[in-house]
């Protein structure tokens, strides 16, 4: 007769598992990826920058002129210009000794005679050499998620690749005994948004031997499973892990969450993630993204602090997660430990409750990680 999964007599706090991975987890080497593909992933390195524009750039479209020489002018009083002025586009250089640009109408060419019909101030209509990128100026930080913007100014230098830290993420499902899987879905598209390049797999069965064949950790930096860590009668991910590898933590004082477990193969760390899809994420968001965060050596994620708009109980020895919905400056707590779907597709933000804590007083300012930006 097979062997049967089990959990330990006793639940490992949450921390103490989690330091316990982070402690193998290392940064992975930095890679160059073409602009569209680094799109997400953490900036390795801040690249050179140069003056751009590299010289003084007319903004719009108009006569290009000296400002000194429209002192005085206006409609009702127009300044005859000494020489006829240079038409420039948007983009364009300007011409030397010019420093402003005014519109079309702004200038009177009906007569033999060019006259200008308004003043002007230095550098009205102009972009200054430097003025979009100053040379050695900084505009992005290592340890960030390139952002479309980002892109923006490294086009615009002239760059076609950025220096990023990609962890490559191995996700191994375990068919589900019974109904739809949607949760390596979830999960597979969590990790992409954090920047992780996905490989998915799914084992050819629920049995020990077709989990451990497709627990593959040669060509990744993290592992995960999801399914097959509870106590059922067909559940046998950690019994896999084992087999291929070491269990570092499984049963974890988590809730939702509880059957989830860590491990290693070799060099690479393993996360077993629950079936369940609020369990996953529970798992998810307090063992996976940290292990991806300093895979990619990512600056600690964005927190927003605000008062409760009503009391957080928990239960004392375990670590709840609790879904917080943003009410203009208060958090309204929607879910804890217990965690529906229309719940995680409302929340703004999540927050843990450390197992030695008991709750939150209602208007007690708790400090959340975002879910939406």
């Amino acid at each position: 007769m097979a062997p049967i999964q089990r959990l330990p007599a006793s639940l490992i706090p949450l921390d103490v598992a989690l330091a316990a991975l982070l402690k193998r987890v290392k940064p992975v080497a930095p890679i160059e990826l073409s602009l569209a593909e680094a799109l997400g992933c953490v900036a390795a390195e801040m690249p050179a920058l140069k003056d751009h524009p590299p010289c003084d750039t007319a903004v719009r479209d108009g006569w290009a002129l000296h400002s000194r020489d429209l002192v005085g002018a206006s409609s009702y009083s127009p300044l005859p210009l000494s020489k006829s002025p240079a038409w420039v586009d948007a983009g364009d250089p300007m011409p030397e000794g010019c420093d402003c640009v005014i519109d079309a109408d702004g200038v009177d060419q009906t007569g033999p005679v060019f006259q200008a019909l308004a003043e002007a101030i230095p550098g009205q209509g102009v972009r200054r050499a430097g003025g979009d990128i100053a040379e050695r100026g900084e505009y992005l930080a290592v340890g960030r998620p390139l952002r479309p913007l980002d892109l923006l100014i490294g086009r615009a230098q002239g760059l076609d690749k950025f220096k990023v830290r990609r962890p490559r993420l191995r996700i191994v499902e375990v068919p589900a005994d019974s109904g739809e899987a949607v949760t390596a879905p979830l999960i597979a598209e969590s990790a992409r948004q954090a920047g992780a390049e996905i490989v998915h797999a799914k084992a050819a069965g629920r049995d020990v031997a077709s989990i451990a064949t497709a627990l593959d950790s040669r060509a990744c930096d993290v592992l995960m499973t999801i399914g097959g860590t509870g106590v059922g009668r067909n559940d046998g991910t950690i019994l896999a892990l084992a087999k291929c590898g070491e269990v570092i933590a499984h049963g974890l004082a988590l809730q939702p969450g509880r059957t989830a477990a860590t491990g290693m193969i070799g060099n690479v760390p393993v996360i077993a993630l629950p079936g369940a899809p609020d369990a996953a994420l529970a798992a998810w968001w307090t063992l996976a993204l940290p292990s991806l965060d300093r895979l990619s050596w990512l600056w600690p994620r964005d927190r927003l602090t605000l008062p409760l708009e009503r009391k957080i109980a928990s239960t004392v020895g375990i670590a709840e997660i609790v879904l917080l919905e943003r009410i203009e400056e208060t958090f309204m707590p929607l879910a804890v430990g217990d965690l529906s779907l229309t719940t995680i597709a409302r929340a703004d933000a999540f927050l843990v409750v450390p197992g030695g804590s008991e709750g939150f007083p209602a208007g007690a300012p708790v400090e959340a990680y975002i879910l939406r930006n």
